[in-house]
């Protein structure tokens, strides 16, 4: 399938700023630009309760955001802890804020979104210990926040999908408390750059190959990416983790990583619901305001917190 229009429309409009290429630039330089593309998110909902933050982190405070929406619960309802995308070296709570909003209201989830450390100042496993730590956070604060303790998800977008899929294998092994579910929305996996999805989709669909490889330059040293909690398809088993909603863009370089890993999930007996979105490019779930399946996308995670058990 070709590319939505959509889709493409978003693709052409960013072309149009010409910027250059991340790996061509100091990762100070690559957030500049990348803080000044054009917004695709729709409008920000108004949520009923927005409040900013600051965790107790590894290396000092982290910002955070919480949002309630208070959307006519009968129970406390589960917590989610998001984590952005952006490489590992760009992004924060400000890009995600338009659609964690719209996932409050559609989910009735409390939505926790935290400003991890970003790479290369702070490399592998600065991020993950940062989620790890709020994770614990979020478990002593759920019944402040009016959410379910033995709910609590891990998810994200992308680098903040790796960090999620970290966060629970880490929690596996008993760092920290032990998520109801996860969530990876086109998660980093791996870095096999040589795929079928890296080699159709290299250049030319948004995230590019030569940027990934940059992502990864920033994040991990070349030993520290055979650590499954730096590439979570490394790790030899996946059995007794949590139920898992994966999604794959289509015309991403990371789809055949994120769909690996979900085969590997439930070939290891983890419930795993994948959903492929064809037509899509990387980052549609900021993209609603342009894009139809950036609002489809929310619809469907909201749907699945739902329905995780005692919901």
């Amino acid at each position: 399938m070709t590319v939505h229009p959509q889709a493409q429309g978003v693709l052409d409009r960013a072309a149009t700023m010409d910027a250059p290429p991340f790996y061509r630039l100091s990762p100070t330089e690559a957030r500049h630009v990348y803080d000044s593309f054009p917004d695709f998110s729709a409008a920000p909902e108004p949520v009923a309760h927005v409040e900013d933050v600051t965790i107790p982190g590894p290396g000092g405070p982290l910002e955070a955001r919480i949002y309630r929406s208070g959307a006519g619960a009968v129970e406390a309802p589960p917590l989610l802890l998001y984590l952005h995308g952006g490489g590992w070296v760009m992004g924060g709570i400000d890009p995600v804020d338009s659609p964690l909003r719209a996932l409050a209201n559609r989910s009735g989830a409390v939505i926790c979104s935290l400003a991890y450390r970003l790479a290369p100042e702070t490399p592998f496993p600065g991020p993950l210990e940062d989620a790890l730590v709020a994770l614990s956070w979020l478990a002593g604060e759920a019944p402040g926040l009016g959410a379910d303790g033995e709910r609590i998800v891990v998810g994200g977008d992308s680098a903040g999908g790796n960090l999620a899929a970290a966060a629970a294998l880490s929690a596996r092994q008993g760092r920290g408390p032990r998520p109801a579910g996860q969530i990876l929305i086109y998660p980093v996996m791996d870095f096999d750059f040589d795929t079928a999805s890296y080699r159709e989709h290299a250049e030319g669909f948004g995230l590019t190959r030569e940027s990934m490889r940059w992502y990864w330059d920033c994040y991990a040293s070349t030993e520290a990416r055979s650590d499954p909690l730096a590439a979570p398809l490394q790790a030899a088993d996946l059995a007794g983790l949590p139920p898992a909603l994966v999604i794959s863009a289509e015309h991403d370089v990371l789809r055949d990583e994120a769909e690996a890993y979900a085969r590997r999930l439930e070939a290891a007996g983890v419930p795993v619901t994948l959903s492929r979105y064809d037509g899509m490019v990387h980052g549609f779930f900021r993209m609603a305001g342009a894009v139809d399946a950036g609002s489809e996308l929310i619809d469907e995670i909201a749907g699945w917190l739902r329905a995780l058990p005692g919901a």
